[in-house]
């Protein structure tokens, strides 16, 4: 019972005998017990106590101001716009017309107005079940007073009317939620919490222990405090004065931006809404014909002198607790998440563009960098990683994985430092101006309980959920892995999950000194650049036959002493010392099974649409997440995550386990596992082929060149590594660069030869399915 959280109200006996057989146990309520009672009637004591339930909330609330999103109609805008936007001199006149015309224009067409929220009422209960509902009653007393067989028969009759109708109102409701938020994982996974009435986040607006102000001065406190413990040092020093010398190509300016460019701006990204917009930005990419020509002056006015206008510099924040388990009173609990003017948002978008085609163009950024790139991302950094893991283990070597934590890392940027590697990059003339303008003079206040704390400014670090954010970081993440490669480590990045790893011929019995230095230089990199490392959160993972050899003889970093680990967690995936994937699917598994049964819960009131989309935003996502990781896996591994696949085909199908699964999945058109695990392992090699992909991977393949003109020449064949490059089969199964090309050498001539992605991915699934079917 303890593990269940539940208490035990009952102390002494409850028996004639003397034992205590009655028990009373509870959760979350107070129980006061009073001395128990013989009764005549039974050997068993009577019970006596009195319980104080807490009454339910208040089915109301206090009423807040909002506009009815009903009356928000895109037609009325342009209506209801005092007239053209006006023309301004300044980047600023510019700014404050928009925000006072489109301000007006909403407070015609949709005034706020107070609303008072309805707690605690079933969302999909409609005013006509709601007449339904009285209707039932009322037959109810008519039979319960004549007691006889008419009456009786009207008032199940229309029962079974009124649960047909209940059931009716909640599909439809469910299906339209769903629906909403089909493109979405987030807000889906939001909707389908809720639906099953699980705990989600608290609600803060309710919770008088912290206050915004209490937020926004902790949030504050802990960057400064944080970078008062990392001052400048000599290397700082040493960087900024530097001579900023770039010999490469230069981006000086931006180019002028279109009226097409300015739609095209619009639709792009999530109209995401913040609490300083002067309307919600659904409704302004509504409109583009009335705000496309004010739009585009301000931002190309914006560009052009280098400026970021100062009325957007100021981001609202919401705490959100990071894991629900953990204590809500507890500040250092909570994560701030960013909402920037919408407005923004587009002129980064603008400047993305440009400055992310330079850094494409240049190949300025690092290779091994996957955060945030088009056709990079946590697969094929691991994918990569994994490779090279399992080549060194297959040659009787071994390897050594390190895992660094940063504080804050986004938060910790310096801006003179980053000013100089951009400079360093190639950025100059008006383009290093405007990114100078961008993250100077930035503020942040706290939004909780319909109040805003005031303003606190922010010295340093890139905006927390701005557009450019990532892409600086990138630049400014830079050095450290041609700092790591230095040294002959190996270095994937993802923003700011840094893996560094050794590899070692033979096991040997202490840390190379090459380790020391790196980790050495490594540490006083981070320093110098005024980033936090968490030593003791720093994860090690040694691979090979054993680690005893080497576990105390691992050199400190940060002061802190080095120890392997059995497992270890990188971007999402576990990984223990063999590779062999246990931990993450049983982990992968588990969790799977959990949402299954969730969405068996809600499948009676879903459509089979819309099951289906709830099973594949929290089954289908996680059985094929890094999925490509699992190549060549034992059979027993590979039946598990099959199961899970198989469980969700009969809960979408309404199969029983009698029922063959081979059918059910052909009929659903699903690949099993270990196609799907082929399919997207193809579908990696494709994209590395065709320059959609890092080239990381592509360096890891190769055309197939026969020595002499044979007819295989021309059939967009890899060459697979022989014997002498790969010795062991488990690995020639399960390593990238021994399997990818296998499995691309077998697909059909005309497969391989095609050149659209969307074609490919077509083309091959029809081939893996008639491979899994038959």
């Amino acid at each position: 019972m303890a593990t269940l959280g539940l208490s035990q109200f009952v102390s002494g006996a409850t028996h004639q005998a003397g034992h205590t057989l009655d028990l009373i146990f509870g959760v979350g309520i107070d129980v006061i017990m009073f001395p128990s009672m013989k009764v005549p009637w039974s050997d068993h004591y009577a019970l006596k106590a009195r319980i104080d339930v807490p009454p339910p909330p208040c089915l109301g609330g206090e009423p807040i101001w909002a506009r009815p999103r009903r009356l928000m109609d895109p037609d009325k805008i342009p209506s209801s716009l005092a007239g053209p936007f006006s023309p301004g001199d300044s980047l600023t006149e510019l700014v404050e017309g928009w925000n006072t015309q489109l301000l007006a224009a909403i407070n015609e067409i949709a005034p706020k107005r107070p609303l008072r929220p309805r707690r605690n009422r079933a969302p999909w209960f409609t005013e006509e079940l709601r007449k339904m509902k009285r209707d039932l009653r009322r037959l109810e007393r008519v039979w319960r007073g004549a007691r006889d067989g008419a009456s009786r028969t009207s008032y199940r009759v229309f029962m079974k009317t009124y649960e047909m109708a209940v059931k009716a109102a909640k599909k439809s409701y469910f299906s339209a939620s769903i629906a909403s938020a089909s493109s979405r994982p987030a807000q889906l996974f939001s909707i389908i919490r809720s639906l099953m009435s699980l705990e989600g986040q608290p609600n803060l607006n309710n919770n008088s222990t912290h206050s915004c102000e209490a937020f926004a001065s902790f949030f504050a406190e802990k960057v400064l405090s944080l970078r008062h413990d990392l001052p400048a040092n000599l290397d700082t020093i040493k960087e900024l004065e530097a001579p900023r010398l770039s010999s490469g190509p230069v981006l000086d300016h931006f180019d002028r931006i279109s009226p097409a460019d300015v739609d095209r701006l619009l639709r792009a990204g999530k109209p995401t809404t913040c609490p300083l917009d002067p309307c919600p930005s659904w409704l302004i990419r509504a409109c583009p014909d009335e705000v496309r020509a004010p739009l585009g002056d301000i931002i190309n006015l914006s560009l052009g002198t280098g400026t970021f206008p100062g009325e957007l510099k100021e981001a609202v924040v919401r705490p959100l607790l990071k894991k629900t388990s953990l204590d809500p009173l507890d500040l250092s609990n909570y994560r701030p998440v960013s909402n920037l003017p919408f407005l923004g948002k587009v002129i980064e978008r603008a400047v993305a563009e440009q400055l992310g085609r330079f850094l494409d163009e240049t190949s300025a950024l690092d290779p091994f960098q996957s955060g945030f790139r088009a056709g990079h991302g946590t697969e094929t950094a691991l994918v990569a990683l994994t490779d090279d893991l399992r080549r060194q283990l297959d040659r009787g070597g071994s390897g050594l994985l390190i895992l660094l934590d940063l504080s804050a890392a986004f938060d910790m940027v310096d801006h003179e430092l980053l000013d100089h590697r951009l400079a360093d990059v190639g950025i100059q003339g008006t383009v290093l101006q405007w990114l100078r303008s961008f993250l100077s003079g930035r503020g942040q206040r706290v939004a909780l309980g319909g109040e805003l704390s005031s303003r606190h400014s922010l010295v340093c670090g890139v905006p927390q959920g701005a557009i450019l954010s990532p892409m600086l970081f990138n630049i400014f993440m830079r050095p450290l892995a041609q700092l790591v490669r230095s040294f002959g480590l190996g270095c994937h990045q993802y923003a700011d999950d840094t893996q560094l790893y050794l590899l070692m011929d033979g096991h040997p019995d202490s840390a190379p000194d090459t380790l020391i230095r790196c980790l050495e230089a490594v540490a006083g990199w981070l320093r110098g650049s005024r980033l936090k490392l968490n030593p003791s959160k720093t994860e090690v993972l040694w691979l090979g036959r054993d680690d005893m050899g080497l576990r105390g003889q691992l050199p400190s970093l940060a002061g802190v002493q080095l120890v392997p680990a059995p497992s270890v967690k990188s971007l999402g995936v576990i990984f223990d010392t063999s590779l062999s994937m246990e931990a993450q699917i049983a982990a992968i598994t588990k969790a799977a099974f959990f949402h299954l049964r969730q969405a068996k819960q809600l499948a009676p009131y879903l459509s089979r649409p819309d099951l289906a989309t709830v099973i594949h935003a929290t089954v289908t996502s996680r059985l094929d997440y890094c999925n490509s990781l699992y190549v060549g896996l034992p059979l027993r591994l590979t039946q598990k995550l099959q199961r899970v696949q198989n469980a969700a085909a009969r809960l979408l199908t309404g199969s029983s386990l009698r029922d063959h699964i081979h059918p059910v999945l052909y009929q659903l058109h699903w690949l099993p596992v270990e196609y799907r695990i082929r399919f997207k392992v193809l579908v990696l090699t494709f994209k590395a082929l065709h320059g959609l992909g890092p080239s990381y991977l592509r360096d890891r393949l190769s055309w197939y060149a026969p020595q002499r003109n044979l007819r295989s020449s021309n059939k967009n064949i890899l060459k697979v590594p022989g014997h002498r490059e790969v010795r062991l089969a488990s690995t020639r199964a399960r390593a990238f660069s021994a399997a990818a090309p296998t499995w691309w050498n077998a697909l059909s001539q005309e497969t391989r030869a095609l050149q659209d992605l969307t074609s490919f991915r077509r083309a091959c699934k029809t081939e893996l399915f008639h491979q899994a079917f038959g």
